[in-house]
């Protein structure tokens, strides 16, 4: 018999493709003569168990201990030559390099925020089909043109109101309903230029749209850093596999702030705007400026001359034309917002509404992701498209109504209760892991103001295999944040960020609270059409003194925010 009969054929594949990614004698596999997989694939070395999928959950790789779902099989098999040693030491060389290139952020503890921490990549990417992914794409692209028609509609003709469908009463008491943006039109009548709506997948393994982010969505940058480190740290997980890039973003989000821009400029002026380094996502405007080449502004760098926009250069003033922001509307303009902002431009907004200049997100689109507002998307899908819903909600109740409220709080020991105003996390209460003292603190809190509350089914997040400090692998809770880009037409980044709930038991995946990412991979669909999209061909824009995205030094300290 020989080397090759004597393997199954995840090991097969994964030994023929990975001479085309091996760097170094530590990194390959071990000599022919024994299968890791022995009929099945175990994950770590010989000596230890198999990997076994959390009872109750769908996990993602594995559909039993030892037996991977196909897609997963290569994978398996990969890491399962690996081994513990070298994950555990595959981890180190992550950390270090991290620390070193300071990818590090500030995260919060049971005993205070924890400084410098190094960004917490897992190594065990996600996998997802291309069937499956051609549905998810699909969703996503539909419920972002329903808000981007709902944001449009409630700033001028409010015809979802006048049908009933959504009060205005709640519309107009949300913390991000922005008067100012009333009627308002951007260009092409997109306000939603760069969208993060957060999937999760249940027991069933069904996905389900958990929340909306169409303000200010963070996280594609450690996307395409987490594909360069993957790359470079493991490569030969990536044999035999079709993995859709990702590194074409800064070209999608590039030519969409262009688009965006007044018309009448050739060569539009694009920037991005960051309230500066002390802001908790300030890695990733800085990446997202060089990627695309173009300069990453703070409020001192610009300035509104008879209602037109200008940044200060070493050259005099250079007129503005779209604007990326990383800022919150409420510190955009002190003239029309609040007053005491030092991180806004007096004359802005009187320059965005004379159409001299545009801004993406456009303002007021938070209205959009509240996440009492999120009730009625299905509603809106509906109305605006007069189409079913690809992606369902999760069960959802509205606190501030009377009988929803006391069917929630005789049940608040099953749901989860989130603040409609908050992100990254806070706030959130989860019923079946409190006490009974915590539940009456909750229902106390509810009761006082209701309409600052919503409650949802708690869901069975699926899990995938995470690598624990001493290399094991062990199930852990993940959800996905897709990116979509708006400009001419929606382009969505093959995968997103998935984000892992590192601590065992818990569904909290922010990072700000303790959680991590994974690279997602998205392979090539299995009835050989290839990419559904020409942007999975773009490469970043090749302009002066612009770089490929690579995995390069940062100096400020990171942590993935939580919208």
């Amino acid at each position: 018999m020989n080397d090759a009969s004597a393997r199954c054929s995840p090991c097969v594949r994964v030994r023929a493709g990975f001479a085309r990614f091996a760097i170094a004698a530590e990194l390959l596999p071990p000599p022919p003569g024994s299968c890791p997989c022995n009929g099945s694939v175990q994950l770590g070395s010989l000596s230890t168990p198999p990997y076994t999928p959390a009872p109750g959950f769908f996990d993602e790789l594995f559909d039993a201990p030892g037996r991977p779902r196909p897609p997963a099989g290569p994978l398996a098999a990969a890491l399962g030559q690996l081994g513990r040693e070298r994950l555990q030491a595959a981890g180190a060389r992550r950390d270090a390099i991290f620390v070193q290139q300071g990818i590090t952020f500030d995260a919060a503890g049971p005993n205070g925020p924890t400084r410098d921490r190094p960004f917490p990549l897992d190594l065990v990417p996600r996998i997802l089909g291309g069937d499956e992914w051609r549905v998810i794409k699909r969703g996503l692209a539909q419920r972002v043109r329903a808000l981007n028609l709902f944001v449009e509609d409630v700033y001028h003709d409010r015809e979802i109101i006048h049908e009933g469908i959504v009060p205005w009463q709640l519309v107009v008491t949300r913390s991000a309903f922005a008067r100012a943006a009333h009627r308002i039109r951007p260009p092409g009548g997109v306000w939603c230029h760069v969208s993060g709506c957060d999937l999760v997948r249940d027991a069933d393994g069904r996905w389900k749209v958990l929340e909306d982010n169409v303000r200010t969505p963070s996280g594609i940058s450690y996307v395409l850093e987490n594909r360069i480190a993957m790359s470079r740290l493991l490569p030969e997980l990536f044999a035999g596999y079709d993995v859709r890039p990702v590194s074409h973003y800064p070209a999608l989000l590039l030519d969409a702030l262009r688009t965006a821009a007044p018309s009448g400029g050739e060569d539009p002026v694009v920037v991005v705007w960051t309230p500066g380094p002390a802001n908790s996502a300030y890695f990733e405007h800085a990446f997202l400026a060089r990627q695309m080449g173009v300069e990453l502004v703070e409020a001192s760098d610009l300035v509104v001359r008879d209602a037109l926009c200008y940044m200060r250069t070493t050259r005099g003033l250079a007129r503005v034309d779209s604007i990326y922001r990383r800022i919150d509307d409420d510190f955009m303009d002190p003239l029309e917002f609040r007053a005491d902002s030092l991180l806004g431009v007096p004359g802005l907004m009187g320059a965005y509404r004379a159409g001299n200049v545009a801004i993406a997100n456009a303002v007021g689109t938070g209205v959009a992701d509240d996440k009492a507002i999120y009730h009625y998307v299905p509603e809106m899908i509906r109305f605006y498209l007069g189409e079913e819903p690809i992606l369902d909600n999760l069960p959802t109740w509205l606190l501030a109504d009377p009988e929803q409220r006391a069917y929630a709080l005789e049940r608040l020991h099953e749901l989860v209760v989130k603040p409609t105003g908050e992100s990254g996390g806070k706030g959130v209460f989860i019923g079946p892991h409190a006490s009974e003292e915590q539940l009456e603190v909750e229902r106390r809190l509810i009761e006082q103001a209701p309409e600052r509350w919503i409650a949802q089914q708690t869901v069975a997040l699926s899990t995938v295999p995470t690598v624990l400090p001493d290399g094991s692998l062990a199930p852990r809770h993940v959800d996905l944040r897709p990116f979509a880009v708006y400009g001419d037409e929606i382009k969505i980044v093959p995968g997103g960020l998935t984000r892992v709930a590192l601590r065992e038991g818990s569904m909290i995946v922010n990072s700000s609270q303790g959680g991590g990412s994974k690279d997602t991979w998205v392979l090539a669909e299995s009835d050989g059409r290839g990419p559904d999209s020409q942007a999975d061909s773009l490469a970043p824009p090749s302009l002066p003194g612009m770089r490929q995205v690579g995995w390069r030094g940062q100096e400020q300290q990171q942590q993935q925010a939580g919208r």
